[in-house]
């Protein structure tokens, strides 16, 4: 098991646990904006659906009222 390397001298951990926390917090902050963006998403998605919805209420209220007469 050669490719396996510990070093004695701990201190050569400092630049794996440095980079490891730094692409820990990319990780939060691409996550956080994944976040933001799909609500943001989520409201223009109710918005539509509320728009469209109205629309065809006021298609079905006009043909009934055309049917009525």
């Amino acid at each position: 098991m050669g490719f396996l390397y510990f070093p004695e001298d701990k201190s050569a951990y400092i630049p794996a646990a440095f980079q490891f926390l730094l692409i820990l917090i990319l990780c939060f902050a691409v996550f956080w904006m994944f976040k933001k963006i799909s609500k943001k998403q989520e409201v223009k998605a109710k918005e539509i659906e509320e728009r469209i919805l109205r629309e065809k209420n006021k298609e079905k209220n006009k043909k009934n009222k055309e049917n009525n007469n």
